[in-house]
């Protein structure tokens, strides 16, 4: 259970990325536009023959500024679209489009509440009774303040709802409107009720983060260095996100009046500032849940990869100089900092405690300091020469940044440098002989922490037979194979597939399919996993290990025919998959009706996504794949209605299902439907019949 939360936590703080990842830019636009547009600034340079109002600069700048406020304006729509893009698992741009309609849709249901309430007035002024700040304007449309949240609330309930019903199939007479079609259909319907929900919510809600930012706010110093320890541990885990947003996009992060407005949330609030004139000074107790980065981003952290460097062994200093001031530059540069961490993380846990306590007192520190410099993403320079150099020290106290920078600059060189001494620490540069030089990552760490590799041997073989994960252009999977765009088709190891347990390969030009059977279903998914998070060292080991196969038992008994229409030998399927028999012996049947039987007593042990593909299996052992149609796949579902599900037992001659022949005729290869016994060990096929063949009907003896 509790893999689970940490797994679904962990996939909410990856979706999160996208919205974010549109923050640096809004950010630059906004400090560069409000920077050269401040009449103060102006004045104070003498540029207002260059920048001053009228010029074409000016006008320019302005018009930046505006874009980056529109941005920050709009981050809800902003994150209900990113959340959802990146909690769906398929068909992602139907997520986005369903989640525009349900924020519109929720939002829309939450001002008919407030007005039907008497909150907004007919003039659509808000009555004098309502608390100020609660309501707001967004996209147009008086709702209640949820800021962010309300987004959240809309991606992950979109993309929930279209994970579970994006291949529905609804009946004959509404047929249209199934598959991806329903999608915004549900979410309309739902979200106009969670909008009449979010009424009564939260309002109750809504009190509850005004006393946990009351909470925050009263800690003081204290409650900015909790802050700061937890956000930095948090990393390793990838559930950072997670934690800061709320301060800094909701009213945890504090509420403040600017420009007549109030704004909740500690960056939102900056940047506020920031786009107001008449504001002389940043707020340092909004700015507490980041200013603090610099000093450790800029500073602190190439201290520490000095220590590394001169604690390295002198035959590997050079490799690690190389690697470790490319990463400080990082650090320093961008603010991105888990190429340093993620080092000494790996070989060193102690230095990463270290960092985690001198990284949160650095946010106390600068709040102490009353510095108040803004972030798009990360503390960098970029950041600081935007937010902090371009204000000016009166605004934003940056002068006190590198003074705090050159005291956590000797705090961690000189921690660092004895701690890595002392305990013969493996940072870069101190490996043991025979050991590669090199700055560890996330998938290291995660390596390390289960104790073996975080994939296994055959994901590794099919993505070395791929040519590795950045030849890969698009993959997919039918029922028993996997089918790969790749970009350089001569990259592709054939011995590699094979060693991985492949039954066959088949190439044509860049599309390669690779047979595995019925359990390609889960290849498929550990090569998503791989493809999401990629390992940049196979280990050498893997490249000649074949994966063995272990016997199978002899297993014999009388199948029945499932479907009824003329058989033929397996060797005459229009797929070379079948035909060459990668994936067992067996027979093909071209059907003249629609219907599928249970060819035996058993059990269902799958039923593929697309219900094109039937895996069954006999009391007796015999295990048996129906593939109706060739390339069926393609129809995601469509002309297929399958009447039982994985583990349901069968009684021979029980209806498994039924399927359109003129439609998959009409849309597919071909309608030949290979039998396929996938668990023979050289047992003969007696084919009782061959031609003609009802349902149910003797089909094949297996000795």
């Amino acid at each position: 259970m509790k893999d689970k939360i940490f797994g679904v936590l962990q996939r909410v703080g990856r979706s999160f990325m996208l919205p974010i990842a549109v923050l640096p830019v809004a950010g630059l636009l906004l400090g560069v536009g409000a920077s050269f547009t401040n009449e103060a600034t102006i004045a104070q340079y003498g540029l207002q023959k260059v920048l001053g109002s009228g010029t074409a600069l000016n006008s320019l700048l302005l018009i930046m500024s505006s874009v980056g406020s529109a941005i920050f304006d709009n981050l809800p729509l902003i994150f209900a679209v990113g959340v959802a893009i990146g909690m769906a698992r398929r068909e992602k741009e139907v997520a986005a489009l369903s989640a525009v309609i349900a924020f519109f849709v929720m939002n829309v249901s939450i001002n008919a509440m407030l007005v039907n309430s008497g909150q907004i007035l007919a003039d659509g002024s808000i009555a004098d009774f309502v608390t100020e700040g609660t309501i707001t304007s967004m996209v147009g449309i008086d709702t209640l303040q949820m800021g962010v949240f309300g987004g959240i609330v809309v991606g992950l309930g979109v993309s929930a709802l279209h994970n579970k019903y994006y291949r529905i199939e609804l009946p004959n007479s509404l047929s249209f409107f199934g598959g991806t079609r329903f999608i915004p259909i549900i979410s309309t319907i739902v979200y106009t009720f969670v909008g009449i929900l979010m009424f009564f919510v939260w309002p109750v809600v809504q009190n509850g983060i005004f006393a946990l930012g009351g909470l925050v706010s009263g800690s003081g110093y204290l409650g900015t260095l909790a802050f700061g320890i937890i956000k930095r541990a948090l990393i390793p885990f990838g559930l950072h996100h997670v934690f800061y947003l709320p301060f800094w996009q909701t009213a945890v992060g504090g509420t403040l009046e600017v420009g007549g407005k109030m704004i909740s949330g500690g960056q939102n609030i900056i940047f506020a500032q920031l786009a107001d004139p008449t504001v002389t000074r940043f707020s340092a107790d909004a700015a507490r849940y980041f200013s603090g980065e610099f000093i450790f981003m800029i500073f602190g952290l190439p201290g520490a990869a000095l220590a590394m460097i001169q604690t390295a062994k002198p035959e590997n200093k050079k490799v690690a100089k190389g690697l470790l001031i490319s990463a400080a530059l990082t650090s320093i540069l961008t603010g991105i900092t888990e190429p340093i961490e993620f080092s000494f993380l790996f070989v060193a846990p102690v230095l990463y405690i270290v960092q985690v306590i001198l990284a949160g007192s650095a946010y106390m520190v600068a709040h102490i300091l009353n510095i108040a410099v803004g972030v798009t993403f990360s503390g960098g320079m970029l950041d600081l020469f935007l937010f902090g150099i371009l204000q000016g020290n009166a605004k934003t106290g940056w002068l006190l940044i590198p003074v705090a920078g050159v005291v956590y600059f000797a705090l961690y060189y000189f921690i660092f440098k004895f701690l890595i001494v002392k305990f013969n620490f493996k940072t870069p540069g101190r490996e043991d002989e025979g050991e590669t030089t090199r700055l560890y990552s996330k998938q290291d760490v995660q390596q390390k922490s289960s104790g073996s590799s975080i994939y296994d041997d055959q994901t590794l073989l099919i993505i070395q037979g791929l040519g590795g994960h950045e030849n890969i252009s698009d993959l997919d999977s039918c029922a028993t194979r996997l089918r790969v765009t790749v970009k350089d088709a001569d990259k592709v190891e054939d011995e590699a597939l094979k060693a991985s347990g492949s039954a066959g390969i088949v190439k044509s030009g860049q599309a390669v399919q690779v047979v595995y059977g019925p359990q390609v279903s889960i290849i498929k998914s550990k090569l998503e996993d791989f493809m999401e998070h990629p390992v940049y060292d196979v280990p050498k080991e893997i490249q000649t290990e074949v994966i063995e196969e272990v016997p199978q038992e002899k297993v014999t008994g009388l199948v029945y025919a499932p479907i009824q229409g003329e058989v033929k030998d397996l060797t005459e399927t229009p797929d070379p998959t079948f035909a060459e028999k990668m994936m067992g012996d067996g027979v093909v049947i071209f059907p003249t009706e629609g219907k599928v039987y249970a060819p035996f007593d058993g059990e269902v042990t799958f039923v593929f996504g697309t219900k094109h593909a039937l895996g069954l299996k006999s009391d007796e052992g015999l295990e048996m794949l129906i593939h109706i149609g060739i390339d069926t796949v393609q129809l995601e579902g469509k002309g297929f209605d399958i009447l039982v599900e994985d583990g349901q037992t069968m009684k021979q001659g029980d209806l498994l299902g039924t399927f359109d022949l003129a439609f998959i005729t009409e849309n597919a290869p071909s309608i030949a439907t290979p039998i396929i016994f996938t668990n023979l060990e050289d047992q003969a096929l007696d084919v009782k019949k061959y031609g003609e063949v009802r349902a149910n009907e003797p089909l094949i003896e297996v000795k």
